[in-house]
């Protein structure tokens, strides 16, 4: 198997004394690292929880799920997808409950995999995705703009918004937070004109070039800014206990389960997706995939670590820097773990409003934009879903948000596939020749009805009803119809009825 997928590309010495796509695997690898050190500290923060168990989460996801078939160059590692519903479960159930709350979910993804339910979720209506990511996007950035100033976020999305007129009273009164929103609004510069200088994006990832200067600013003026705070790997290690699983029988507990293996899944298969339109190799298999996603959380419920998923940002990166094997995410995984065990005190320095400067950048980028604009032109009725979605996740939260957003997709496609209409021909005498077409179902059979009892106004009379041109009529529409009929002066034809 392993000669099978390095074949091809052990053909060439390198200056390195490695074949080429191991060189270019190697390369990758270290992209993909330097982007997560900075994206896995700052998830962690804005979740609530140690920034090691960020760390912990991204090196699973390289050395655990990285090695597992399903896909071959996406990245797997805490997600900004994940930090809203992330943040609501420590807050009410603490972090010693994050262990086995993901360690359910792992379960939960290995046995949808088996089940072979991978395939489902592309069936998912685009515009709840869309939808989806956008909520996480409006939440994600108003809670992190008051990591920007250093302070602390209020619970719920409608405290977070409703808030930030506060936040910003109360940040120009303070020349401590106006100096940590400046180190925050910098990083967000950074990172939004760091591409554009294309031979310094060339040598060092957007994300940690905004936070190492950041973070040399910091550290050269002595600037009075909160600051990483790290305890050690293995410290921040809480393995769920035997008194933890009695909390699945909860219904709050198993309803977060629930939500954290739906949305982790989906983003999970969608980003595996995209990353196969970025590449012309091995297409993602759904079902494996997702039973490594389910592997890699179980490990991480173990060690009471952040859930994971497939990062789009980090895949991407992975694709675009040239990777060719599933080595480059595997390789990324071994970086983390040598960095996270002899370097942590490097985080020290990193200030948290330069991690809060990244997510909101990551937010921002969640969010439709020009794409909403189109798809109001094309397709209102998608951009409503996808609007109502994101207004019902920023009100509730992530998982009854998605709901709702499912819920209101399924509807629409109800209604669209509901059309039906009357056609007519006059035969003289007052009489009419009615053709009924499309689908009749409950949800239009009032204006069935009203279209129906418009033929018999002004004395005419119907004498005969064509059912034949209806691909499909529900009971209550079949039920409604021969009541009508019963009224009327008709003769039915199809629908395997006559009545006159």
């Amino acid at each position: 198997m392993k000669r099978k997928v390095l074949g091809p590309v052990l053909t060439s010495a390198s200056r390195l004394g490695l074949p080429a796509g191991l060189r270019a695997d190697f390369s990758a690898s270290l992209v993909v690292f330097l982007i997560a050190v900075p994206l896995s500290t700052g998830i962690a923060v804005a979740s609530g929880v140690p920034v090691e168990l960020g760390l912990i989460t991204g090196i699973v996801g390289g050395l655990l799920t990285g090695l597992l078939p399903g896909s071959s160059l996406q990245v797997s590692g805490p997600a900004a997808g994940l930090t809203a519903l992330v943040y609501e479960a420590v807050r009410e159930y603490g972090v010693g409950a994050l262990g086995i709350l993901v360690l359910a979910t792992g379960v939960v993804q290995v046995a949808m995999g088996l089940l072979r339910m991978g395939r489902w979720f592309r069936a998912v209506s685009a515009a709840v995705v869309q939808g989806m990511l956008a909520g996480i996007g409006v939440v994600l950035i108003s809670g992190q703009l008051y990591r920007l100033a250093d302070a602390n976020a209020p619970s719920g999305g409608l405290e977070k918004l409703g808030g930030l007129a506060l936040l910003l009273t109360e940040t120009l009164e303070s020349p401590s937070a106006l100096v940590a929103l400046a180190v925050g609004s910098g990083t967000v510069a950074v990172l939004a004109l760091w591409p554009r200088w294309r031979r310094g994006a060339r040598a060092l990832p957007a994300p940690l070039a905004a936070v190492a200067l950041a973070t040399a600013a910091v550290t050269a003026l002595d600037l009075p800014v909160d600051r990483v705070r790290v305890n050690g790997l293995l410290a921040a290690v809480e393995p769920p206990d035997g008194s933890d699983f009695f909390r699945l029988g909860e219904m709050g507990v198993l309803g977060t389960v629930l939500a954290f293996a739906l949305i982790a899944s989906a983003e999970a298969l969608f980003g595996a997706a995209a990353v196969d339109r970025m590449h012309p190799g091995r297409r993602t298999d759904y079902d494996r995939e997702l039973i490594a996603q389910g592997a890699g959380n179980t490990v991480c419920g173990m060690l009471g670590a952040l859930p994971m998923t497939t990062v789009v940002v980090r895949s991407s990166a992975n694709v675009r820097a040239g990777a060719r094997t599933k080595a480059s995410r595997v390789l990324h995984g071994l970086w983390l773990l040598v960095f996270a065990t002899l370097l942590p005190w490097a985080l020290e320095a990193i200030p948290v409003a330069a991690l809060a400067g990244v997510l909101v950048h990551s937010g921002w980028k969640l969010l439709p934009g020009r794409e909403l604009g189109r798809l109001w032109q094309d397709h209102r009725g998608e951009a409503a879903v996808l609007l109502a979605t994101t207004t019902a996740i920023v009100v509730t939260n992530l998982f009854e948000g998605v709901v709702i957003g499912l819920a209101l997709a399924t509807f629409k496609v109800a209604w669209e596939m509901s059309q039906v209409r009357v056609e007519t021909v006059r035969a003289g005498d007052g009489f009419v020749r009615a053709r009924v077409i499309g689908n009749a179902t409950f949800l239009r059979l009032p204006k069935l009805l009203d279209e129906l009892e418009s033929l018999t106004r002004s004395g005419r009379d119907v004498v005969e009803l064509d059912l034949r041109g209806l691909r499909y009529m529900d009971r209550a529409c079949r039920q409604a119809l021969d009541d009508w009929a019963g009224r009327h002066t008709v003769l039915f034809e199809g629908g395997g009825m006559m009545a006159v």
